[in-house]
């Protein structure tokens, strides 16, 4: 049967491997060229070198879509994570109803971007009003808006990663701890959170790459309102390569220069936190 495998391997593989081709590393590599020209198609595009890489980091939105994103992913990883760790440790105790409790926490996470942003759009905005403002009267509230949306969005589904993980834990080694009266603390820092660190690992590599990528959310919420100020490197991408006459290559030089900061923040962090996983 190896040997079957073996000798049939490429045939199996090929097809998979012309759609990645064809579907991915074409488009990809095609997007790196046009980032370097001027163009409204593929078939019209002149090189201009460097210079849409200076004007993307001379537009002032796309700075701030930066920060804003940064500022947001921050924030939304590490509550996210938070949260759903100690629901996750909530979860694996003997509680009434706790399969009920987590269908209901993870049921969010299979409502699309669009349809979230446009309810709690008016879940908030319903608050909002009895206050005189709206989500888009000032960027602190669409922010901390879009970290409501993203919390309650994914802490269930990361909830799950963590039950699993703490499940996983040798219940031996929980025991032996409890009877050399080690206290619930000591048990969580030592034992519990180290053991989990591959869900560690999965957890905050999602939360960082959606926090990222984020924009149904984000253009459903806020638009990028009040004055652009709530948009964020996927919205500010669209708006430039869509809504911008002349300005295609500048939004594909933003869309390159994101995926290489995306891709070089996930695999530092993956690599620290796989680290931790030898270790522990």
């Amino acid at each position: 049967m190896q040997k079957m495998i073996k000798k049939y391997f490429a045939l199996f593989a090929l097809p998979t491997l012309l759609a990645f081709i064809v579907a991915f590393v074409v488009p990809f590599v095609l997007g790196v060229y046009l980032s370097f020209t001027e163009f409204t198609t593929v078939t019209d595009a002149k090189w201009v070198g460097l210079s849409n890489y200076v004007k993307a980091f001379q537009d002032k939105d796309f700075l701030n879509a930066l920060w804003f994103t940064a500022k947001f992913t921050v924030v939304s990883v590490i509550s996210i994570n938070v949260l759903a760790f100690l629901l996750a440790l909530l979860l694996t105790k003997k509680v009434l109803g706790t399969n009920v409790f987590r269908t209901m926490f993870f049921m969010p996470n299979l409502i699309g971007g669009i349809v979230l942003g446009y309810i709690w759009q008016l879940i908030i905005n319903g608050v909002l009003y009895k206050f005189d403002v709206t989500l888009t009267s000032s960027a602190s509230y669409g922010f901390w808006g879009l970290v409501i949306l993203m919390n309650w969005q994914l802490i269930g589904y990361m909830m799950v990663i963590y039950i699993a993980g703490i499940q996983n834990v040798p219940k031996e080694q929980l025991e032996a701890a409890k009877i050399d009266g080690a206290s619930n603390g000591v048990i969580l820092r030592k034992i519990i959170f180290p053991l989990v660190m591959p869900s560690v690992t999965i957890c905050l590599f999602l939360t960082i790459s959606n926090s990222f990528k984020l924009f149904d959310q984000n253009l459903a919420l806020t638009a990028g309102a009040p004055s652009k100020q709530t948009a964020m490197l996927a919205l500010d991408i669209f708006n430039t390569f869509y809504s911008k006459a002349g300005f295609e290559g500048v939004g594909q030089a933003k869309a390159v220069m994101f995926f290489i900061m995306v891709a070089l923040i996930v695999v530092i962090q993956l690599s620290i936190t796989r680290r931790r996983e030898i270790e522990s």
